[in-house]
């Protein structure tokens, strides 16, 4: 008997270090999560004219990187193509992308969607990624939106940041995902590399995509919060 309540004692105390671990470990990762984004790394001024304008877009949770769908130095619509919306529209103006987990974006159209598996499968890099691609005819600038003026040799830094993120096919194009589960009538999805996690999250990527064009960022973000604060 003496033996068995030892047993269940320290079955006990292990559960509680494991749960002060992992509350522990919670906390501290809310804690930088908040700090860490006040740390802001400064714009790198090239000497170059700022004529490209690109744009941050969130829709509350995720950060997307919007830049004109065609210029002279780069055409997205030729790796996207508007055929691969429900609309098929061909008059867009803008490009919004953004990269994060598969099973986010294609399971979890609401949060009242999100399940404990998926959630649990994207925080500990046990999932693919994706990217999502949306088109726009113009962009408005708001407090979920602000725009940013880049020089031709910024803009493509970012475009070879961007593009090295998607998987391709032995021809070099994008690889389109089959589903219904856009959206809207504007948008697509593809095949990315890397893994999603709480350390690497959508904004994440977005804030490390405007380091790569030399613009303001955070040191670093989990949240679309720690980038919007430096473009306020």
């Amino acid at each position: 008997m003496y033996i068995k309540n030892l047993s269940i004692k320290s079955v006990v105390i292990v559960l509680l270090k494991v749960t002060g671990v992992l509350v522990g470990i919670i906390l501290i990762y809310a804690l930088l999560g908040y700090l860490l984004p006040f740390i802001e790394v400064s714009e790198k001024d090239d000497g170059e004219a700022k004529e490209i304008p690109i744009y941050i877009y969130t829709n509350g949770v995720h950060t997307d990187i919007v830049m004109p769908v065609k210029n002279d130095i780069h055409d997205w619509s030729s790796k996207i193509p508007f055929s691969d919306t429900k609309s098929a529209k061909t008059d867009y103006q803008f490009v919004g992308i953004g990269w994060g987990d598969k099973g986010f974006y294609l399971d979890t159209p609401t949060w009242a969607d999100l399940k404990f598996s998926t959630a649990f499968k994207a925080a500990f890099w046990l999932s693919e990624s994706a990217m999502h691609c949306s088109f726009y005819q113009k962009m408005t600038e708001a407090d979920d939106c602000k725009k940013i003026m880049i020089s031709r040799s910024q803009y493509r830094k970012l475009i070879d940041f961007v593009d090295k993120k998607f998987d391709k096919d032995d021809q070099g194009n994008y690889i389109l995902i089959p589903t219904n589960a856009v959206y809207g009538d504007n948008d697509a999805f593809y095949d990315a590399k890397g893994r999603y996690s709480f350390l690497n999250t959508c904004n994440t990527w977005a804030n490390d995509a405007l380091k790569a064009a030399g613009q303001k960022a955070a040191f670093w973000t989990p949240s679309d919060y720690g980038i919007f604060l430096h473009y306020q």
